[in-house]
């Protein structure tokens, strides 16, 4: 079972080598708000400020790698339709892109999480989670304001607790 999800925040500190996006339980799922459940990813500032900019919708004059895989999967007659976490593992998040290719086939394609959320959110498609990457998640420390220079972690996992 997957669960809709939605990106709550980024938090983009410039002079650490990780920054943190929060994606919070989507209140279409039926659950009170007060009980909406929310966890932490680290990832690259690049992903950071590609989710950024792409929500804001600053333009670009050259396509970046997000945009360039929009524009392939566009050109070639496909078209996005989720973004999903599937798995949490030695604290490393996974996910795949789910998109219709031009015969209309479904197909999933591996990915990082920040660069899925990065592509998804500038075409407006769905996030899901895995309710069994969801639930182990969110038994792990809470995403406070701030966060400290602990060591740096790789894109797409846990992170230091916060």
């Amino acid at each position: 079972m997957t669960v809709r999800m939605e990106l709550s925040r980024i938090l983009i500190r410039e002079l650490t080598d990780y920054q943190v996006i929060e994606l919070r339980e989507s209140a279409e799922n039926g659950t009170p708000d007060d009980e909406l459940r929310t966890f932490p990813i680290v990832i690259g500032l690049p992903e950071a400020q590609a989710i950024e900019r792409r929500l804001s919708g600053v333009p670009v004059k050259r396509p970046q790698t997000h945009d360039l895989l929009a524009n392939i999967i566009d050109s070639l007659g496909g078209s996005l339709e989720s973004v999903a976490i599937t798995d949490l593992a030695d604290q490393t998040f996974y996910a795949v892109l789910s998109f219709r290719d031009g015969n209309g086939d479904m197909v999933e394609v591996d990915a990082r999480p920040s660069d899925a959320i990065a592509l998804g959110i500038g075409i407006g498609v769905p996030i899901f989670v895995a309710e069994h990457v969801l639930a182990q998640a969110t038994n792990d420390s809470p995403l406070d304001d701030q966060f400290g220079d602990e060591d740096e972690e790789e894109d797409g996992e846990l992170g230091p607790p916060f």
